[in-house]
Order: C-alpha cells, then structure tokens, then sequence
C-alpha cells in the first residue's frame, strides 16, 4: 500500500498518508472514496503545471543567472504575431519615429494581411506645459502624428484617449497610465513597459504573461465600459 501511495506523493508523506487513509476507512469511508482521493492526488501535479505553463514573467532590462523570465520585446512581438481575431493595446508612452514604427511594425503588417483582425489602442494624449490651446487642436495634432511617425499600415486602429489629460485644470487633470496588450480573447500582457524603445529593450520593467480567457475577457471588459460611458472617446481623424 505504502509503495502505491509513493507513485502519488513524495515517499517522504507516503507512512503518514497511508495512516490517515486507514484510519479513514476504519471510520467507514469505503475503498471506492479512498480511491478517489488518490486519483485527485495523481492529477494534483498535472493541473498545478499547467496552472504555471499559463503564467510567464516577462521583463526588460540586464538578465540575471538563472532567470526563468521571457522578454518583453520578444513576447510583444509574438502576441502580435500571433493575433487572429482583436487586439487590444493600452500605453501611456509611445515612442515616436523609426523606434515607434518598429514597435508597431509586425501588428501593422497584421492588420493590412488580415482583414479581419480587429485593433484598438487607448493611448495618454499629453498636454504640454502651460499649453492654453484648445484640445481639438491637441487632437489633430496627434493624429497627424500618429499617422506620419507611429503607424506605418495602410489600415488604421481605432484610438481612444481619455479627455481629463488634456484638462487644462489641474484638479480635473487625469492620464490614461495602464500600460497592457490582450489579444483574441485569450492572452493577457500586463506590464510596467510604456510602448518604447527603452522600456522593451533598456529600462528594468516587470509584467506577467497570461494565457486565461477569464483575465481576458475582464480586461476588454473594463475598457469597452469606459468607452460606453464616454469616460474615453475615439480619437477624432483616426
């Protein structure tokens, strides 16, 4: 008995478990109980591993010995290439240029080669300091920028900000800081790391990788409700 416990627990708990189970079954629980109990210490591992095999550490920056963490750069890069269906991709920085159009390039190229792939982009639009201007100017401005420095692909994202960062008091001011990437309704990317050249290759950033439709689910979510309660709004030219 104690020699088939052992295929099912460290060797170590095997005495102590078999003297649990006795005692059990002089309590009157029968043999078809006891063996269902083992059959869920059997299965116990598997499902533990593949509870871990859906969660990565992902992060950016020097690489430590022995470090069990994925790249940032590396796994963008395969979320987007890997998006069938949507994808969603909150930043509050975003580079501008050649370091940009890298970043985006491969969701891009997503795009215009699937029609059907859907994306969208809530991005921090930035007032600059002691700007009195109006904010549909703000907003013209960045959409011109995003188109000419940012994206590259002949079709577009739909972009949503959120209208508090562009608030010129200072009590009302807010930024769209939440810096995430869900694709196809499956995979999480929640992270530390602004859309930027630095943050995915240079700067000490942490996030963790989930594969959970849940998560996933949750996520669109909370930004599909703020976008219903115009809480954040399409970028207008975009």
């Amino acid at each position: 008995m104690v020699s088939a416990i052992a295929s099912y627990i460290p060797a170590a708990l095997s005495q102590e478990m078999l003297e649990k189970l006795n005692c059990l079954s002089a309590e009157g629980l029968s043999c078809k109980h006891i063996a269902y109990i083992l059959r869920l210490l059997a299965a116990e591992p598997t499902v533990s591993q593949e509870m871990s095999d859906r969660i990565n550490l992902v992060w950016s920056g020097p690489e430590t010995i022995g470090s069990q963490s994925r790249d940032t750069s590396i796994v963008v890069c395969e979320l987007f290439s890997a998006a069938k269906k949507s994808v969603l991709v909150s930043s509050f920085a975003v580079d501008r240029g050649e370091k940009a159009q890298k970043l985006f390039q491969v969701l891009a190229e997503r795009m215009d080669a699937n029609p059907q792939l859907e994306v969208q982009m809530f991005l921090n639009i930035h007032r600059p300091h002691g700007s009195q201007v109006v904010d549909l100017i703000l907003l013209r401005e960045f959409a011109n920028t995003f188109r000419q420095e940012i994206w590259l692909g002949k079709r577009l994202p739909q972009v949503f900000y959120d209208p508090r960062s562009l608030s010129i008091n200072t009590q009302q001011k807010a930024c769209l800081h939440a810096k995430c990437i869900v694709v196809d309704n499956q995979h999480s990317f929640i992270t530390s790391a602004n859309f930027t050249e630095a943050a995915h290759e240079r700067n000490i950033e942490v996030g963790v990788l989930l594969t959970d439709p849940v998560i996933a689910q949750s996520l669109l979510m909370q930004f599909n409700s703020l976008l219903t309660q115009n809480i954040l709004r399409l970028v207008p030219g975009l």
